[in-house]
């Protein structure tokens, strides 16, 4: 576990401490011609081989450094303006998935499939059920009553549905964790933010049509984080 750790803060150092931007700006217009790219994969060799203090680890930093050139030389030559967003995170998940790779090599351990056994499966589908397929469902539910002034806000690109998505996934947790505490508070604060765009909007439909969305989100977010615990205490 150790080694993982250790791993994962060369990662972080390296790419997000000991990274300038002028060295990104240069990957990213030069790309494999870039000098930096060599010594941003250098420099991760370096971090993996010393924060781990073992010899015998040099072939396994070996390793590890390469794969993160490599990965870093195919988001360069592949990612977009557009994409640019999604390469990063995908950048970011692949060398994540190296250092667990490495870890599990270089301790011989395995992983251990009773992780995905009944209680994360449960926990998954009730993750997933309150993102994306909640949003439509509500979306279905409440439009009978979306009101005209709402298309003419000047509110960021899909803004809602992540809120919503978000403050369901923390009730689901909270849930899980028993601090129904905690919900009342994230509703206290959602509400706070909210009063000052109804108080301005002086349209009653408006919010009237928020409050129904936000106590259905939190309705279901708070129905499946119930059923969800009471599916594990009984699973088998």
């Amino acid at each position: 576990m150790i080694v993982f750790v250790k791993l994962l803060l060369a990662h972080l150092i390296g790419d997000f401490i000991l990274q300038p931007t002028s060295w990104v700006i240069d990957k990213e217009t030069n790309k494999y011609r870039s000098i930096y790219l060599y010594l941003h994969t250098f420099l991760h060799f370096i971090l993996a081989w010393v924060l781990v203090g073992k010899l015998e680890f040099v072939w396994f930093a070996t390793g590890l450094a390469v794969s993160h050139g490599f990965i870093d030389f195919l988001k360069l030559n592949f990612q977009t303006s557009e994409t640019k967003r999604i390469w990063f995170s995908v950048d970011q998940i692949l060398h994540f998935l190296v250092i667990v790779a490495i870890t599990l090599i270089y301790s011989n351990n395995q992983i251990d499939l009773k992780f995905f056994g009944n209680h994360f499966w449960i926990v998954f589908t009730g993750f997933i059920l309150l993102t994306k397929p909640t949003s439509i469902i509500i979306k279905n539910i409440i439009s009978i009553w979306t009101p005209e002034s709402k298309t003419d806000d000047d509110s960021l690109q899909n803004a809602g549905n992540y809120i919503g998505i978000l403050e369901r996934l923390f009730v689901f947790c909270f849930i899980l964790m028993g601090h129904f505490d905690a919900i009342g508070f994230l509703l206290a604060a959602k509400s706070i933010f909210r009063f000052g765009d109804l108080k301005e909007a002086k349209d009653r439909k408006l919010t009237e049509y928020v409050l129904i969305g936000t106590l259905l989100s939190f309705g279901i977010a708070l129905l499946i984080g119930l059923l969800v615990k009471i599916s594990i205490g009984f699973s088998f």
